[in-house]
Formats: structure tokens, C-alpha cells, sequence
């Protein structure tokens, strides 16, 4: 089998400490890489990137974002689509007030203020959490979603209450707009994902990922041995914050175009989030993706099952989906409660093994 560490030596701590120290991982990686970059910008059509690719790899950002806030630190949040709102609006402020900032500076930036707001809204965790913490974060979901659809200056005054994404080009490329691309599009949801799993990938295995789940674990242990539970849980919030901005920024600017609060940042965008995280896997940056492929692209293939292949009727192919996507979320957590994430761990150590007994 391909699958085999034999002959793999490392002969230094970093080898040994890398993200794959597993040399087929390395080169499964790699042509993963080759193919999203380098093949994928030529062979994607306008349907398969705006119906899949796209919301599929703005998704798994936030799904990553909220990973970090539950999976590693152990804080609930129910607020996710009100911070990915915040994400949104705050890039449709800059971009209507400074027309020249660079598009890539204003998603970073937005990200920054969403990081800023999720530290005011996280402060209850320092005295509550469990359910009780859910219902604060709950609390933001309701409050900011209200504030982004009562006060004006928001929206820029507009009669309508919407706000729309005006046409940016970078380096000559229109980035956002009716006439970007379906390749730019793509490249810039690409480079954000990638960028935001790597950042994440590292948070996790360094000093302050150890410190957020120390606190996940047992937080009256953790502050014994020395963990500030202030700096964890604020900066837990913080980048979690920060990851769902930059989310938000991207659903409205390059796969939407136009919003309205109430309609496109609602609490069912913060389950459906929450529930990406728990089928993907807790703690897992692999979770992250599996949870997004699982509730964003299995829907798009059984519709084109059951509507363009079998030819049976929109809604009533609707209602099907929903059913067997439901029997399946049953039967994946019953089968593997700790999400996909787990079970690929189990398949790769059974791989590992085989043909051996174990």
C-alpha cells in the first residue's frame, strides 16, 4: 500500500513536528494545492464556482473561525452570523469611503473591526459559560442585526436598507461587482481560505493554541498552572472574530453583492455554521472543511441528482434533501460522534496497519 511511514525518517524536531509528517500526507497536500491553483481557474465554469466552489470555501473560513472558538476554547457562541454581518457592513463602509484602498486591505481590515466587536461581546465568558454563554452570544446575534437594520448610516441612507458591493478591480482584475469574474472570484475566496487555514493551523499548535485549550479543558486548572482565562478567552473571541469577518466580507462583496441584514446574516446562517463545526469535528482544522463540504456542496449534488438527472420535480427534490441530509447528520454523529475529522483519524490509522490485524 501507499499509505506507509516505512523508510519516512526525520532528523530533526521541525520534520518530526510538521503539519504532515507523513510524506504521501506532504504529496497529497501538495496536488491539492496544484490543482486549486493551477488547474481549477481554467476548467471552473460560472455555475460550479458560484453555486459550490465559491460559498463552499467562504464557508469553511467562518467554520474555521467559529472551530476556534468552540472546538479549541471551549466557549459557545450562537452569534456567528451577526459578526459575519459585521464583516460585511464594515466593508461596505470602507469601500464607500475610501474608494481606493486596495480590496484584499479592506476584507483584512473589516476583519480587524469584526475582531474588535467580537472582544466587547465576548467579555461575558469571563463570569458565565456553558448555555449561558450561548445566550449572551445570542443576545449579539439580535442586537447587532437590529443595529445594521434600524440605524441609517449603516446602509448609507439608502431608501432600499440594502447595501450593495460597488466594482473594485485589483491590479487592472475586477474583484467585486456584476462583472467580475467567475476565475477572480474564485482566486480571491482561494487565497483567503488557504491563507486563514494556515494562520489557523499554526495558532493551534503554538503557545496561545495550547492556552486556549487548557482553558477548553479545565479552566480552574489552567488559571492554577498560570493561564491569564482573561487573555485566552478575549483573544479566543478575538480571532474567531476576526476569521468570521473576513467570512462575512467576502459572502457580501464577491459572492453576493447586495444584502440586507435581517435576510442575509440570520440566525439560521449562525446554526448552519455551528452545525458544519460539530459534523466536521471539534478542534479539527480538517473539520472545518469536511462540515462545509458535508452542508454546502452535498446539497448542490443531490439537486442535481434527484432535479437535472432523475428529472423529478424542484420541490419535491427540495423536500428530499432535506430529509437525507438530516438522516445522514443522525447517522454520522451516532456513528462517529466526534464528527468526520474522527473518523478520517481512524481510517488513516486503519490504513497505517493494513492487511495486519488491529
Amino acid at each position: 500500500m501507499l499509505y506507509r511511514e516505512a523508510g519516512d525518517f526525520k532528523t530533526s524536531y521541525a520534520s518530526d513536528n510538521q503539519t504532515f509528517p507523513i510524506r504521501f500526507d506532504r504529496y497529497a497536500y501538495y496536488a491539492v494545492m496544484a490543482v486549486a491553483f493551477l488547474v481549477m481557474p481554467f476548467v471552473l465554469s460560472d455555475y460550479w464556482a458560484n453555486a459550490v466552489v465559491v460559498p463552499f470555501l467562504i464557508y469553511v473560513i467562518a467554520a474555521l473561525g467559529l472551530n476556534l472558538l468552540i472546538g479549541y476554547c471551549g466557549q459557545l457562541s450562537l452569534g456567528t452570523a451577526a459578526f459575519m454581518a459585521v464583516g460585511a457592513y464594515a466593508t461596505y463602509k470602507l469601500t464607500t469611503a475610501m474608494p481606493g484602498m486596495p480590496i484584499y486591505l479592506v476584507f483584512i481590515l473589516s476583519g480587524f473591526i469584526t475582531a474588535a466587536v467580537g472582544v466587547l461581546f465576548g467579555l461575558p465568558s469571563l463570569k458565565i459559560k456553558g448555555f449561558y454563554l450561548a445566550v449572551a452570544t445570542l443576545a449579539a446575534q439580535f442586537f447587532l442585526i437590529w443595529l445594521f437594520t434600524r440605524v441609517q448610516w449603516f446602509y448609507n441612507y439608502s431608501p432600499t436598507g440594502q447595501i450593495a458591493m460597488p466594482e473594485r478591480t485589483m491590479f487592472g482584475v475586477v474583484m467585486t461587482g456584476a462583472s467580475a469574474s467567475a476565475t477572480s472570484v474564485y482566486m480571491t475566496c482561494l487565497i483567503f481560505a488557504v491563507g486563514m487555514a494556515w494562520l489557523a493551523r499554526n495558532l493551534t499548535r503554538g503557545t496561545l493554541g495550547r492556552t486556549w485549550m487548557s482553558i477548553r479543558d479545565m479552566d480552574i486548572a489552567a488559571e492554577i498552572i498560570g493561564v491569564n482565562p482573561l487573555t485566552a478567552k478575549l483573544s479566543a473571541f478575538a480571532v474567531s472574530s476576526f476569521f468570521v469577518g473576513v467570512a462575512g466580507a467576502l459572502l457580501f462583496a464577491v459572492y453576493l453583492g447586495a444584502a440586507e441584514a435581517s435576510e442575509a446574516f440570520s440566525i439560521n446562517k449562525s446554526f448552519l455554521v455551528l452545525f458544519m463545526v460539530i459534523i466536521g469535528g471539534l478542534g479539527s482544522i480538517l473539520g472545518s472543511f469536511l462540515g462545509a463540504a458535508f452542508l454546502v456542496v452535498l446539497p448542490v449534488l443531490l439537486k442535481i441528482m434527484l432535479v437535472d438527472t432523475l428529472g423529478w420535480p424542484a420541490d419535491l427534490a427540495r423536500h428530499l434533501e432535506i430529509m437525507i441530509i438530516g438522516a445522514l447528520i443522525i447517522i454520522v454523529l451516532i456513528a462517529e460522534p466526534h464528527g468526520f475529522a474522527a473518523l478520517w483519524r481512524t481510517i488513516k490509522e486503519k490504513l497505517r496497519l493494513w492487511p495486519f490485524p488491529h
